[in-house]
């Protein structure tokens, strides 16, 4: 730094054995696991606390830990997060759900806020570095590896040299910068909208709950019609602490790499839920007496960059569902389509005991030996993403990659060299579902 001017230089230098792009719920959790795996870790984060869609987004419920029967199919460190938000008092029970297309599944609805402090407590207690208030400027690569990924600070910019890296920032900056090659939309498909989260109250729960899916579904219907909702949608969940709800209701249909389109999306999923706590306060039972508490603090974005993987994670997988040699994580949530345009969402169930599995293969982008991919992010067609992209799937792939990514810094080794069964193996020691 120059005269008070930044340099586009490096000022100084972080080594690690793993380097971790984004602190979303899925970078957090490979974090915490490569640390636990004894690696040397610094994760990267642009806010000053971790959490992504989780916190920032607001979210406020992690869907899907189990099939329609009641079989659990994720666990490890998503099962610790939900306990130790418990503790804090942050988090419900695991409840029973029924979504507006008839599916049964289970959530736990949690307080955005104190996931923060979860976060950060399994993240210091790993022994993992945080950088928060950064931002990926660059990546130098050299063939296949990745040699530095080059961030902007407060102090100035930064590199960080990691035998591994794991891109966890849902839009894939990282290896973009890198030069990855991404998956294309096929034609007709159009990258799922974004959602600005909004929470609204005090709700009379007693009322609003004992409202019919029908009765929901006809209230929904009535304020698309008339323009007041985006989506013909009431889904929320309940705030821990208080009689307050988190709303998805807002639909915003961009591209969420695009900055001037994503800034413009801010400003209108704030108008848009203001228009929707309007309608809940004036047409919805139990709503009468509340009003527009927060927004999220960013839009929830659901799709952009998918890496071209080893591995293409196809829907026809996932339905049949394919038992991969390599699978690393599981999950059972539906295939969920919310279109950029219009009221409804594209919907395609599973059966009652239905699960699938995630392959280690698409974690791993084409043309580099040294990188992984985490969270929305990864090889997955558009149809495929539209199930694995949950949070709880999220945490459980990231749980993998950062064990993954220990062993193969400890054997200076490529990521495709990780020994599967011993991966497998210690996912499962760790309380990871796999099937």
């Amino acid at each position: 730094m120059e005269d008070g001017r930044f340099s586009l230089r490096a000022t100084s230098t972080i080594h690690a054995d793993v380097v971790v792009c984004g602190g979303g719920v899925a970078g957090a959790m490979a974090a915490v696991a490569a640390a636990r795996a004894g690696a040397s870790v610094v994760l990267v984060e642009r806010y000053g606390f971790l959490g992504g869609n989780a916190t920032a987004g607001a979210v406020a419920q992690f869907n899907s830990w189990q099939t329609a029967n009641g079989r659990r199919v994720v666990g490890g460190l998503a099962d610790e997060v939900v306990a130790r938000l418990g503790r804090y008092g942050g988090a419900g029970e695991h409840a029973t759900f029924v979504m507006s297309t008839g599916h049964r599944m289970d959530r736990v609805e949690y307080a955005p806020e104190v996931l923060k402090l979860v976060l950060d407590d399994m993240v210091q207690e790993a022994g993992v570095r945080p950088l928060l208030h950064a931002s990926v400027l660059d990546v130098a690569v050299a063939g296949r590896q990745i040699e530095a990924v080059h961030v902007l600070t407060k102090s100035g910019v930064i590199a960080l040299r990691a035998r591994v890296l794991i891109d966890a920032s849902g839009d894939i900056d990282a290896l973009k910068r890198a030069g990855a090659d991404f998956l294309e939309l096929d034609d007709g498909e159009a990258l799922q909208p974004a959602t600005m989260m909004f929470r609204f109250g005090p709700i009379d729960f007693a009322r609003f709950d004992a409202l019919s899916k029908a009765e929901i579904a006809a209230l929904a219907r009535r304020g698309y019609d008339e323009g007041r909702l985006a989506r013909a949608a009431l889904h929320s969940s309940r705030d821990p602490f208080s009689d307050d709800g988190w709303f998805n209701i807002s639909r915003l249909g961009i591209d969420a790499t695009d900055a001037m389109a994503l800034g413009a999306a801010e400003i209108e999923g704030r108008r848009q839920a203001w228009a929707a706590a309007r309608y809940l306060r004036e047409c919805v039972p139990g709503c009468e007496g509340g009003q527009l508490r927060a927004f999220g603090t960013q839009v929830g974005v659901r799709e952009t960059r998918r890496i071209l993987g080893d591995h293409v994670l196809t829907s026809a997988e996932l339905l049949l569902p394919e038992q991969f040699p390599d699978a690393i994580a599981a999950g059972a949530y539906p295939i969920d389509i919310h279109p950029a345009a219009g009221g409804e969402l594209r919907y395609e169930g599973l059966g009652d005991d239905h699960a699938y599995q995630i392959p280690y293969r698409s974690l791993i982008p084409v043309g580099f030996d040294n990188a992984l991919v985490v969270g929305r992010g990864v090889s997955a067609t558009h149809s495929a993403h539209a199930a694995i992209r949950v949070m709880t799937i999220s945490m459980a792939v990231g749980q993998a990659a950062g064990v993954a990514a220990a062993i193969a810094a400890k054997q200076r080794a490529g990521v495709r060299a990780v020994p599967i069964q011993a991966l497998r193996e210690r996912l499962l020691g760790d309380g990871a579902k796999l099937a």
